[in-house]
């Protein structure tokens, strides 16, 4: 097959792009700034937020190989903290990055698996995406709008034959935790006290969190499926459980376990 992936340079861009790659699929990825090269993956530099390197990136695949397969949207980034010491910059920045950046992209991809009249679409959302993250509600409602336009995509274009998966990771060991702006503001602390015991209990879950490659193994039973499921939940137990319990439990009593975790 021939895959896209965007941000490929770490976690589980890096991961999904080794694996696939070592399986014989051809593999492009992009990447913002490359440092180690993955052997037989083809590296296109592309900021998913600049609307021509999009185009461009899409154009060279489908130049080199006349189709794509599959396309795996998995940039991203995170920024932590209160909601209201968000600035809007980072605001945008993070809606911009996370869920427009997949918009780009999708709309150059779909008109080419629509004319092939196949195609995999695979976006990379979060179990933020489906319960929301206190001190993380920037990346939970980039996430959420994630899986509200799949949900609405799925139904329009599957009559073209073309698949739409959401995968919802859990915590993971990933450089995620390193690179997350948090909010810098030294009143945070004084309006939020708990805000940095909640911060050290969400990057300890991260780190400790199921590795990468682990994801992308389940990536790739993915892809080879005839009707890929419309969403899957890798997480570990406890955090699948939530998920369920989001579901079932009253919203009160959803909200007071989740305060109770997070120590809010």
């Amino acid at each position: 097959m021939v895959i896209l992936i965007t941000g490929i340079t770490s976690g589980f861009g890096k991961a999904m792009a080794e694996r696939l790659s070592a399986e014989g699929h051809t593999v492009y990825g992009t990447h913002r700034k490359a440092k180690e090269l993955i052997p037989g993956v083809d590296y296109i530099k592309a900021e998913s937020t600049v609307q021509q390197e999009v185009e461009a990136a899409v154009r060279q695949v489908m130049d080199e190989q006349g189709r794509i397969d599959v396309f795996i949207n998995n940039a991203g980034m995170g920024i932590g903290g209160p909601l209201e010491f968000c600035s809007i910059e980072d605001c945008q920045r993070q809606m911009d990055v996370n869920f427009m950046g997949m918009v780009r992209y999708i709309r150059e991809v779909v008109p080419i698996m629509r004319a092939q009249g196949h195609g995999h679409i695979i976006c990379l959302s979060s179990i933020g995406g489906l319960v929301g993250l206190p001190f993380q509600g920037m990346y939970s409602a980039s996430k959420f709008a994630i899986e509200g336009y799949c949900e609405a995509l799925r139904l329009e274009i599957r009559k073209f034959g073309i698949n739409i998966t959401t995968i919802e990771p859990g915590d993971f060991a990933t450089s995620f935790t390193a690179q997350r702006k948090s909010v810098d503001n030294p009143q945070v602390h004084e309006v939020y006290p708990g805000y940095a015991k909640s911060l050290e209990g969400i990057e300890h879950d991260e780190t400790t969190g199921l590795k990468p490659e682990f994801l992308a193994k389940k990536i790739s039973k993915i892809i080879r499926k005839k009707r890929p499921g419309y969403r899957y939940v890798i997480a570990n137990p406890l955090q699948k459980l939530a998920v369920v319990a989001r579901t079932i439990l009253p919203p009160r009593a959803f909200a007071w376990v989740m305060s109770v975790y997070y120590k809010v």
